[in-house]
């Protein structure tokens, strides 16, 4: 009952100020007004929206990080407002990094540390870092998370349950399109992971070994023996933000080089490996003296399965040689569309879509936007929901924007040409197609052994239940002659 009038007031705080920050309002402009101004009306409820999550705490901020990757739920222009979202919030107070070091390492700061800087580097919903010193001379960048945070995100995602509950029964229906639900059960899955300071360590040192034969590319180094679940020890990157431009042109670092290595770094994670960094802004991206790129805060990531990378590449294959039949069938092929629906009517809905942007010269072409137009194309089509791609298309808008901030001349995919060209010739070449059926017949191989122990456990099971029956047979057979042979018994005796 006390939790419930908590909701209650909170339900009444929350809308109060989103009167205050006019959402009410848009959103009833949004339904009336006239086709034609309904992209402008979403665009100014996304900036409403946006302004409202910014100044309402970590969970609020992190509810609209997880919005702006499902341009599905929300829509394409609210969740393009909503990627503007900056994840900074006032630092907690160093007694606190003291207190939760000596708790989870047993030590003082002193005892594991020669300097330790008590103002934080950056803070953000989550957590905050600071930079450090340890005994053996290794510089560190130290992340902690937030007092309570664990906490405080358990009563905010139990609140919007009940506020999502409360909202929908005075909700228009184009407000509930956002699919509420289904957000905060997305909210609650990334943040358990994010709130477990050892899964950030894994995705980072997993992403560091795939890449380590890379040229141009860095992970930071985790500090296996200062990891927790609520804190994270890693190498410091010494670098510049790649939003200082000022900064990388006086430092003499050639921006196109910083473009390029970005570009192939990013294709290297997503479809070689199908393991790629996910929060690309540009405050986790740095410039190394040398030209090189650094990603820190690996708290979100994407995973790419093999089947989607070689069905992506295949549809950015046709579009690329204006074969839209083999785009339809592609499509199809991987099930994002279902078999329902007509394929000739889709393949000139993906030929609508390549012709305007494959006619333009090279420097002017944005898979992103592709993408971005092919799955909206697709969710006319009835194709399922698929999250994986979601991040993959959201990744690359992010990723295409920050590398026009860096050098606006040359188009990043350009950069990467020579690089999309060995891939392909690596995974659609004859070698390859020869390797993965080398690789299938060699799994099936393997697997004869364990096939044949399966057929013979289901064939002893059929075996012994044959057995059983045919014993339970004999015994009723039995048991109706020996009751066959006592009735007539006693039958002769009545007679007698």
């Amino acid at each position: 009952m006390i939790q419930f009038g908590k909701n209650i007031f909170h339900t009444v705080f929350i809308i109060i100020k989103l009167f205050f920050y006019g959402l009410p309002f848009y959103a009833l402009r949004y339904s009336v007004c006239a086709r034609s101004k309904k992209h402008n009306a979403l665009k100014a409820i996304g900036r409403s929206l946006t302004r409202f999550l910014q100044n309402n705490g970590p969970s609020f901020i992190k509810l609209g990080q997880i919005l702006s990757t499902r341009p599905d739920l929300t829509g394409q222009e609210i969740s393009s407002e909503l990627s503007r979202l900056q994840d900074r919030l006032k630092p907690f107070d160093f007694s606190y990094v003291r207190e939760e070091i000596r708790t989870h390492f047993g030590k003082e700061i002193s005892e594991i540390f020669s300097e330790f800087e008590e103002t934080p580097r950056a803070a953000a919903s989550i957590a905050q870092v600071h930079k450090a010193i340890k005994k053996d001379g290794s510089v560190v960048a130290v992340k902690i998370l937030r007092p309570n945070i664990e906490k405080r995100f358990a009563q905010d995602i139990s609140f919007f349950k009940f506020f999502i509950g409360f909202i929908k029964l005075f909700s228009s229906e184009s407000f509930k399109r956002l699919k509420l639900t289904e957000v905060v059960s997305m909210l609650y899955d990334v943040v358990k992971f994010e709130l477990d300071l050892r899964f950030e360590a894994a995705a980072c040192d997993t992403i560091k070994q795939n890449c380590a034969k890379d040229p141009g590319f860095l992970a930071p180094t985790i500090h296996w023996d200062l990891i927790s679940t609520r804190i994270l020890v890693t190498s410091w990157i010494d670098g510049i933000p790649v939003n200082d431009k000022e900064r990388i042109l006086n430092s003499g670092i050639d921006p196109k080089i910083i473009a390029q290595n970005l570009a192939i770094s990013f294709f290297n994670q997503a479809y070689r490996d199908g393991f790629f960094h996910a929060d690309l802004h540009q405050g986790n991206i740095f410039a190394l003296n040398n030209g090189d790129i650094a990603m820190v805060d690996f708290g979100i990531v994407g995973a790419l399965p093999k089947a989607d990378r070689m069905y992506i590449a295949e549809i950015l294959y046709g579009f690329i040689t204006r074969d839209y039949d083999r785009v339809a069938e592609v499509h199809f092929k991987a099930g994002y569309v279902p078999l329902s629906q007509n394929k000739t009517t889709f393949m000139l809905a993906c030929r609508a879509i390549g012709e305007p942007i494959i006619g333009r010269p090279v420097n002017q072409i944005s898979i992103a936007h592709l993408l971005k137009q092919l799955l909206e194309v697709t969710k006319q089509f009835n194709m399922e929901t698929q999250p994986q791609l979601l991040l993959l298309q959201k990744t690359m808008v992010t990723l295409e924007g920050v590398g026009y901030s860096i050098y606006p001349d040359v188009n990043m995919w350009q950069l990467a040409e020579p690089w999309i060209k060995n891939w392909a010739h690596d995974n659609f070449g004859i070698k390859a197609r020869a390797n993965d059926l080398y690789h299938n017949v060699r799994y099936t191989v393997e697997r004869i052994p364990s096939i044949l122990d399966d057929i013979d456990k289901l064939t002893s099971h059929f075996t012994d239940h044959i057995i059983i029956r045919k014993k339970r047979s004999n015994l009723i057979s039995t048991a109706i002659i020996g009751f066959a042979a006592g009735l007539a018994c006693v039958t002769l005796i009545l007679l007698a």
